[in-house]
């Protein structure tokens, strides 16, 4: 298709101040440390930001106590074939919207949920995950579940119904990746976590790899 070249999609949400914050988290903030306007030799910006701002990997500790850390998380979870499932239109996402995809030939699962991604707009609602979607795809040896909704759980859980199973399969989470114009079909997943010792998620840049990821020659 690429005649031996890959081709890149950012499936990232861009980050900035403008990034729309879960309810009561912490906003993304940048200011500058130092400038070459204000006559300064390098530029330097400081970032505040929840580290759930965005496209971002849910750490195990994000649910339960003596889960694994961002930088715990194993990284061979973030790299590797996985498929995009298109699912838009639901409220809820099933069993029955994986029920026709071989679980077999890959160990990730990313879901489109949305027509279009506005980062700086929180969605609300959202479609989530059923728990009992997230236990189906746990037993089947999936390694990773992303969604391009804020979370994989409704908005107003209590009990994180469907990040607790997926932690129980020991399968990492993805949320708000960005599938706006990404067809349904397998691709190579990269999304890889900050080494953050001390914190439960981290921010990741992803990016899914189409064609020959063997080949030098790379497809913008």
């Amino acid at each position: 298709m690429f005649r031996g070249l890959m081709r890149i999609r950012d499936i990232t949400q861009p980050l900035s101040s403008r990034t729309a914050a879960w309810p009561g988290d912490a906003p993304v903030s940048v200011s500058w440390a130092l400038r070459h306007d204000r006559g300064d030799a390098v530029t330097v910006a400081t970032l505040s930001t929840s580290v759930h701002a965005g496209t971002h990997a849910d750490g195990f500790l994000h649910v339960v106590p003596d889960g694994e850390t961002a930088a715990q998380m194993p990284l061979d979870a973030y790299i590797g074939r996985c498929i995009v499932v298109d699912v838009r239109g639901r409220d809820v996402v099933s069993a029955a919207d994986v029920a026709g995809i071989d679980l077999r030939r890959v160990e990730r699962v990313l879901i489109r949920t949305r027509e279009r991604v506005d980062e700086t707009v929180f969605p609300e609602p959202f479609a989530h995950i059923e728990p009992g979607l997230a236990k189906v795809l746990a037993d089947a040896g999936i390694r990773l579940v992303g969604t391009d909704a804020p979370s994989v759980d409704p908005v107003d859980s209590k009990t994180l119904d469907a990040h607790h199973a997926l932690v129980r399969g020991r399968v990492a989470i993805l949320e708000n990746l960005l599938l706006t114009d990404v067809p349904a079909g397998e691709y190579t997943l990269v999304a890889l976590p900050l080494r953050l010792v001390e914190a439960d998620s981290s921010p990741v840049r992803a990016v899914l790899l189409e064609g020959d990821v063997r080949a030098p020659g790379v497809v913008p």
